[in-house]
């Protein structure tokens, strides 16, 4: 009995790399690096420089961290982000939840009220806010005007105005975020538990809350990059007193023309938004667990 083998010659298995598939990557990936990438990798070379001679140092960050002046603003820059990310997201859901329930021709009108802000530049919103909340403001000569304060209260050239004019700026970002996972979330399990008995706050707090994680994660995260990022607001409305990270920044720059402080104060900006995020993202995640389970 004859047997017959037949080999034949194997060759390694090779990955198919989908070329047309990266196409559509090239251009957004380009973008990145130069005007991303690059940047911030030029910007992280002059914080290891000396002001005066050039040659690399330590100098500016061990300057950033023994000054109290600095910390001082950089306590006070999370304080305020995180205010204002909080006010955002607390007035944002209510809004948001309407918007994506509602069925009546009011809903177009609401939702072009709750972004009409974004049709006005900042300088414009914060300028008006800084007539509202001012001495001689709208509200403290109402207020003096009824009898019911004899002296202006200090509601701007402080922290609670820029978090005032902040959640103005911020809120339609906060509502559309919300606005996304609220409408991804299907009404009929709130009809199923309401005809099973439930509440309509024990459908809220047991039903869209915990379903709407994802949305208010990145509210507060999008209020709290953008607050901490913001100049214009905190310099009109927190006055020359007021010093934000932002606010530095601009001083290092263009007042005492020290690059290399400026890009360790913008480092440290940076790596404070980077690390919200990734806070943020493993909460999600975590509840995102805990919601399946």
């Amino acid at each position: 009995m004859a047997v017959i083998i037949c080999s034949t010659p194997t060759k390694p298995l090779r990955a198919v790399v989908p070329v047309k598939g990266l196409l559509p990557l090239i251009a957004p990936s380009l973008v990145l690096v130069l005007f991303f990438a690059i940047p911030m990798g030029m910007m992280i070379g002059i914080s290891f420089q000396s002001q005066t001679e050039g040659s690399p140092t330590l100098a500016s960050y061990s300057r950033f961290f023994s000054n109290d002046l600095v910390l001082a603003g950089l306590a006070r820059t999370v304080v305020m982000s995180g205010l204002v990310a909080l006010c955002v997201t607390v007035l944002a859901y209510p809004l948001a939840y309407y918007l994506a329930r509602a069925t009546s021709r009011w809903r177009t009108v609401i939702f072009a009220l709750a972004i009409a802000p974004e049709l006005a530049g900042v300088v414009l919103r914060t300028y008006g806010w800084l007539i509202i909340l001012e001495d001689r403001g709208f509200i403290n000569s109402a207020l003096i005007w009824t009898g019911l304060i004899t002296e202006p209260l200090p509601l701007s050239k402080n922290l609670f105005g820029v978090v005032v004019g902040l959640t103005h700026v911020i809120l339609p970002f906060g509502v559309l975020s919300l606005l996304t996972s609220l409408q991804g979330i299907n009404p009929n399990l709130e009809k199923s538990a309401q005809i099973l008995g439930a509440s309509r706050l024990a459908v809220i707090r047991h039903i869209i809350l915990p379903l709407s994680v994802p949305g208010i994660v990145s509210s507060f995260l999008i209020g709290f990059t953008m607050a901490a990022s913001a100049y214009a607001t905190p310099a009109l409305l927190g006055g020359a007193g007021f010093k934000v990270m932002a606010t530095m920044v601009y001083e290092q720059v263009l007042f005492y023309l020290d690059w290399p402080f400026a890009a360790v104060m913008a480092n440290v900006l940076l790596i404070l938004m980077l690390a919200a995020g990734f806070i943020g993202s493993r909460l999600e995640s975590r509840l995102h667990q805990k919601l399946h389970l």
